[in-house]
């Protein structure tokens, strides 16, 4: 890459260029950003994932700057036109932007009036009125009358049709009228005549008559009025001050003399016929972008949070998938996550075979010894969880919502078919569920992102943006919590760094053929794993049972050594200084620095010793909606329930309360103080006590607020009054906008946590309430 971008980069995002040349030059040798984040922070100056990716993504842009300066240079040379001044200006342009308004009057073109009127030789003439000279406009244009010409009438048509088309080519006319876009273009909407009475247009009521400055238009605005005007209910416009407009580019065009009434022409002309539209038609797209860039940053930060919520770990699950008429589909799974057994129970109406059902669940917990339940909160969801919590198994059960979004599409797939091959797709639905509630990480990227639910207009915005962003999400979860090398699945592993699709296979593949990997460096024999494969996925890997401990932690195999020189300096095994605090204490860091190994590599290593292999994900907890309530005609305003956080938007935060419709919390309702960003105040899956705003049946709208309501157990007010964040509750997923996951990552080892006293006292007081 040219030396003058990486400057340009460096300055922009106002790093050095050491820094960006390190980046460039990782990713040149195919490290990932997660690798580059992890192993190699002295590169890097311990710039984090987010801050690699910026500059990634700034490489990107100016490498494809650099084709399309190619392209321009090549097309205008093909004219005869490339000066030394304008090979000099393209050379020396680094927006682009400002490149397509240096190309535009060499574009090749489709049929204009311009290029008609030229075509007819009135390009002379347009010269001559465009410099405003002393001459007679009439007299001059009665010289071009010809077979093509018949008037001197035509002729200056003609001539100021050229004139417009250089006036919407001209750099200081286009830059004008993008300033007044940019300071005062006001985006409206209005229902296409005969609509406005038809019911697939009454969501889009709110944009019938609309009219907002588009500085001041949030992103899920502009997407609801986009999707209106694309299903054909609305048309939306941007507009300016036309006279403004036309002001400024007379004071850049109109010099005076007999001319200048022609070129005034020309300039009204010029802004209402290809000015106005081609540079709306930008502003467009520049709120589009904006827009689409704001509701990917929601999906991705909603599926992050999910991705990360807290696993069960391993243990014995009970998964089911209820429902009414078909009854409920049970599935009892392995500590691993292994399926082992399948059937299925009536309880509900129409056969309503209750004592039945109870006498299986117990027969089942009994028989394999199960030791949590995960209950779908589909159809029949309360009902079923309500069933579960009544019967007395003997023994601690822990049960727990799992929401079941993007199920029915898992076990419809290729991976589900995969899988499970003898099984119909609700026993993999089924299987989805328990799997999600034993590590909902290693389940749901199995899934499409996109079918998780936790986006904002998501189907609206550029899907390549789309996907590229949450493949690196999804792979930043993956490699930020580890994976288990002799457990994970091959669609897991196709998200470790450094391994492709057929990479991941051979690992599994390998692990059947050969049985469980005994240490990380017998990756090596992995068929398609060459040294740069090894480099980048190998601290990513977690061997639980591994003989050399390191093979369970995140301390990367090309770092062994500098642990090895630790514990024979301290006369200790390396097993001794994991295990030993003391010891580490003992450690003289900078003795260990070198020209590959720095200060930031050696603060990781230790703090790896300290838990290696540790999942950084939270414990689980269990939870439970008021059991009076189950639908929305039990809610009553004013009342104050739990619920569990299923979505977050730029507007507020969707919540589920147990009665098969998410309320919203609107952003304005969430604090008694200024809220900007919900994510500030709440986190996906997060318990919240919320007050019942309004019920609307017919539509199917909950409103709630949670001013004055304590956001959950263990909660602290930062300063302002707000929440501060907290730990993301993984058990009991409720609503329809999220979803809970599967087992397989690493360490996965973790309890349930019992529900604080504080929450619980809650409840109590709650269920008093209403029995009162």
């Amino acid at each position: 890459m040219e030396p003058i971008y990486i400057q340009k980069i460096a300055e922009k995002l106002s790093f050095s260029l050491r820094q960006i040349n390190n980046i460039f030059d990782l990713q040149a040798e195919g490290a990932t950003i997660p690798f580059m984040a992890r192993y190699r922070k002295e590169a890097t100056g311990n710039m984090d994932e987010v801050q690699i990716n910026d500059v990634v993504e700034q490489i990107k842009y100016f490498s494809e700057l650099d084709k399309r300066k190619e392209t321009v240079f090549k097309t205008i040379e093909g004219l005869g036109k490339l000066t030394p001044e304008l090979k000099e200006r393209i050379a020396g342009c680094y927006d682009a932007t400002e490149l397509e308004d240096i190309y535009l009057p060499y574009k090749p073109k489709r049929k204009t009036k311009a290029t008609t009127a030229i075509e007819k030789g009135l390009e002379p003439l347009a010269k001559f009125l465009f410099e405003q000279g002393a001459g007679d406009p009439a007299g001059e244009a009665g010289k071009f009358i010809n077979e093509q010409v018949k008037d001197s009438k035509e002729a200056l048509q003609g001539a100021r049709d050229i004139i417009a088309e250089w006036i919407a080519e001209n750099e200081q006319a286009r830059n004008k009228v993008r300033q007044l876009f940019t300071e005062s273009a006001a985006l409206s909407a209005k229902v296409i005549a005969g609509k406005k009475e038809e019911e697939e247009a009454q969501k889009y009521r709110d944009y019938f008559e609309f009219n907002e400055p588009l500085a001041d238009c949030p992103s899920h605005r502009i997407l609801a009025i986009r999707r209106g005007e694309k299903e054909g209910y609305l048309i939306m416009d941007l507009n300016i001050d036309k006279q403004t407009a036309v002001d400024e580019l007379d004071r850049i065009f109109v010099k005076g003399g007999p001319a200048a009434a022609e070129v005034k022409k020309a300039v009204e002309d010029s802004f209402d016929r290809l000015l106005k539209s081609s540079i709306e038609n930008e502003f467009r797209l520049i709120s589009k972008n904006k827009a689409d860039e704001e509701a990917i940053r929601v999906f991705a930060e909603n599926l992050r949070q999910l991705l990360l919520a807290s696993p069960l770990g391993s243990k014995r699950v009970l998964a089911l998938d209820p429902g009414f008429r078909t009854g409920c589909k049970v599935v009892c799974l392995d500590a691993q996550g292994n399926f082992l057994h399948n059937s299925t129970i009536y309880p509900h109406p129409p056969q309503q075979e209750v004592a039945g059902s109870i006498t299986e669940l117990k027969r089942l917990v009994e028989r394999f010894d199960i030791e949590a339940i995960g209950v779908g909160n589909g159809t029949a969801g309360r009902e079923t969880e309500q069933l579960v919590r009544g019967i007395d198994f003997g023994r601690r059960v822990s049960i727990f919502m799992v929401n079941e979004s993007g199920a029915s599409i898992y076990s419809a797939s290729e991976v589900a078919r995969e899988e499970f091959p003898d099984q119909d797709v609700t026993v993999r639905g089924a299987v989805s569920i328990g799997r999600r509630l034993l590590d909902p990480l290693s389940e749901l990227v199995k899934i499409d992102a996109k079918s998780i639910g936790v986006g904002q207009y998501q189907h609206d915005v550029n899907q390549n943006k789309l996907k590229d962003e949450l493949d690196r999400v999804v792979e930043s979860c993956v490699n930020h919590v580890g994976v288990d090398l002799n457990t994970a699945s091959k669609h897991l592993l196709t998200y470790v760094s450094g391994l492709s699709a057929s990479l991941a296979k051979n690992i599994v593949d390998y692990r059947a053929k050969n049985g469980a990997f005994a240490t990380r460096e017998e990756l090596k024999k992995v068929s398609l794993m060459g040294p740069k494969s090894f480099e980048q996925c190998a601290g990513f890997l977690r061997i639980s049972e591994a003989a050399n401990p390191l093979d369970n932690s995140a301390v990367h195999p090309e770092s062994y050594h500098v642990v090895e020189s630790m514990a024979a300096d301290l006369h200790c095994s390396v097993a001794d200084l994991i295990g030993q605090g003391e010891l580490r204490k003992k450690v003289d860091r900078k003795k260990y620095i070198s020209e590959s190994v720095g200060e930031f590599t050696i603060g990781d290593i230790l703090k790896e010793l300290e838990k290696p292999g540790r999942d950084p994900r939270g414990p689980i907890e269990e939870f439970r909606f008021e059991e009076t309530i189950k639908t929305m005609e039990d809610l009553k305003q004013g009342m104050t329930v739990p619920g569990i956080v299923t979505n977050i938007t730029a507007f507020g935060v969707f919540v589920d309360i147990g009665v098969k419709q998410d309320g919203l919390v609107h952003i304005s309702q969430l604090s008694n103080t200024y809220v900007s960003d919900p994510n500030t105040v709440v986190k996906l899956q997060q318990k919240v006590m919320v007050t019942v705003l309004e019920v609307d049946i017919a539509r199917k709208r909950i409103s709630l607020s949670m001013k004055g309501n304590s956001s959950g157990p263990g909660e602290k007010r930062a300063a302002g009054g707000r929440p501060a964040a907290q730990k993301p509750v993984g058990g009991a997923t409720g609503g329809k906008g999220a979803a809970a996951g599967k087992g397989g990552g690493a360490g996965a080892k973790k309890g349930v946590e019992e529900e604080p006293d504080s929450f619980q006292a809650k409840l109590m007081a709650l269920k008093k309430k209403f029995k009162d």
